[in-house]
């Protein structure tokens, strides 16, 4: 005899709350890609490290590691931000924070850098304008005598 389980409720998910500002969104995904972007050096740089013929296979390893926990941070903020999440905000900029002097560093090395550097600082300019933003801070409830989320 066969027994009848009980039907099983669907797992709850987490939707962005209705009415989510297009800066918020759009910071979200910018910082989103910045954190693919890391991750995808990261493990770029793991498989050189392994199965290709770096100077120092050590040293493209940990560097790819190094990349692929670096890209958590806009990830996670970019997922938070996406639905609405007032914690989110400050690992959003200092993400950004940390990209500028990265794009100064590509474009002072010159050459084809130039494009990554313009692109990365574009970037960064554009989420910290999003996100200091009076739309999105009131989205996320930033402000004085708002309540935490």
């Amino acid at each position: 005899m066969s027994k009848k389980q009980p039907a099983q409720a669907p797992a709850p998910t987490v939707a962005p709350p209705a009415g989510l500002p297009g800066r918020l969104t759009a910071a979200a995904a910018l910082t989103a890609l910045e954190g693919l972007a890391l991750a995808g050096l990261g493990v770029y740089m793991l498989f050189v490290g392994i199965a290709g013929d770096p100077d120092s296979p050590q040293q493209a390893e940990t560097g790819g590691i190094t990349l692929l926990a670096l890209a958590a941070l806009p990830l996670i903020a970019a997922r938070g931000l996406r639905l609405g999440r007032r914690w989110s905000r400050g690992p959003a900029l200092i993400t950004q924070l940390m990209a500028l002097p990265v794009a100064w560093t590509l474009y002072s090395t010159g050459g084809a850098m130039i494009a990554a550097a313009v692109a990365l600082a574009v970037a960064a300019v554009a989420v910290v304008a999003l996100l200091v933003n009076p739309t999105a801070t009131e989205a996320l409830g930033i402000g004085p005598g708002e309540q935490a989320r």
